[in-house]
């Protein structure tokens, strides 16, 4: 089954009251938008059915793409320090992203790829699929990392900016949630000053752990 440009959306292959196993196999077939073309793999969601933390990426980079999961990069690294540093054991934790399925640009077959942010009609399209992992996984807290996961969940006006390291209670896909927004573990690799941007993630991650105490 395929959608056509105007009908991206992956809700035809969420099965209805499965498992997190049963969804991570179904999502493996997804062909709700064209990411999939490109991307080795569906990159899904890790972690125990009773997590009270849900960590919320964009999408998988490379290393998770190879691999087939989550937050197994450099990215996903510092993001386990910065937990353990904030007092949330990275391994209590759900993660997944917004969207399952590497984006990317390639001037050459052998060339390295580069990270493209997905656009908001793909982010919709994968929407089905983090509303059955939260609806499964009834999560106390989700920690929204970075912009896009952000828009995901909370709409295009979203900027982390303005909320990092916030409480936030928000409806999501039908739940009433509480959620704190705070950059992607990428951005502070990326960052001028990584030790200052580490820093901001952690004390972003303390506010979480507070959260939940």
């Amino acid at each position: 089954m395929t959608t056509s440009e105007d009908q991206y959306t992956a809700e035809p292959f969420v099965p209805e009251g499965a498992s997190l196993s049963a969804l991570r196999k179904a999502a493996a077939g997804c062909r709700g938008c064209p990411l999939h073309r490109d991307a080795t793999q569906t990159v899904f969601g890790e972690g125990k059915t009773t997590a009270r933390v849900m960590l919320v990426g964009e999408q998988p980079g490379d290393q998770e793409d190879r691999q087939g999961k989550p937050f197994v990069g450099p990215a996903g690294k510092l993001l386990d320090r910065a937990l353990a540093e904030a007092g949330i054991d990275p391994g209590e934790a759900y993660v997944t992203n917004a969207v399952k399925h590497f984006k990317f640009t390639q001037a050459e077959p052998k060339k390295r790829r580069i990270h493209k942010s997905p656009n908001l009609r793909e982010m919709t399209a994968c929407g089905p699929w983090l509303a059955a992992e939260l609806a499964i996984v009834e999560p106390e807290l989700i920690v929204v990392l970075g912009a896009t996961a952000g828009k995901a969940l909370l709409g295009s006006s979203f900027k982390v900016t303005e909320v990092r390291g916030t409480v936030l209670e928000r409806e999501i896909h039908g739940r009433q949630e509480r959620l704190v927004p705070t950059v992607h573990p990428s951005s502070v690799l990326r960052a001028d000053d990584r030790e200052t941007a580490y820093e901001g993630l952690v004390h972003d991650l303390e506010t979480a752990a507070r959260a939940l105490t």
